[in-house]
């Protein structure tokens, strides 16, 4: 059974009850759950730690019995920082790699599929990603 890696902004959706996304993001964890075992990794755990007052808190919503902490790998290390050319390459501004790219390159290492809400960046930068997402707008 292979892993799903669960993208920050859907932990986000559910924490802040975000009224376009909660019930989206909820269904889809709760499914995704159902199927594989839900790993983070420390980038999504830093992303998701700003909708907590304390650690204890951001614990309580992060089980390490429901979602599985990974380092990331260095291999992902090296893949994000293959992506971020890309995006350069491509006319891209920022100076630094995405949180998505290490992210992304985490899940395409590791085999695991990602569930996420955004999968635009995934989709243009890790075209062989196994993706679970909502369907693109306007398709």
């Amino acid at each position: 059974m292979t892993a799903i890696l669960v993208d920050s902004n859907v932990i986000i959706d559910i924490a802040s009850g975000d009224p376009e996304w909660f019930a989206w993001s909820r269904r889809a964890l709760q499914r995704a759950a159902a199927e594989a075992p839900l790993v983070i990794n420390p980038l999504i755990y830093a992303e998701v730690s700003i909708q907590f007052s304390s650690l204890a808190r951001l614990d309580e919503a992060l089980p390490p019995e429901d979602f599985r902490r990974e380092a990331l790998p260095w291999e992902a290390a090296f893949v994000a920082g293959k992506a971020f050319v890309k995006y350069r390459r491509r006319g891209g501004a920022r100076s630094a790699p995405f949180p998505d790219f290490y992210i992304g390159a985490h899940a395409a290492v590791a085999g695991y599929r990602l569930l996420t809400r955004d999968a635009r960046r995934y989709r243009t930068y890790f075209p062989g990603l196994d993706l679970i997402a909502p369907p693109s707008r306007g398709a």
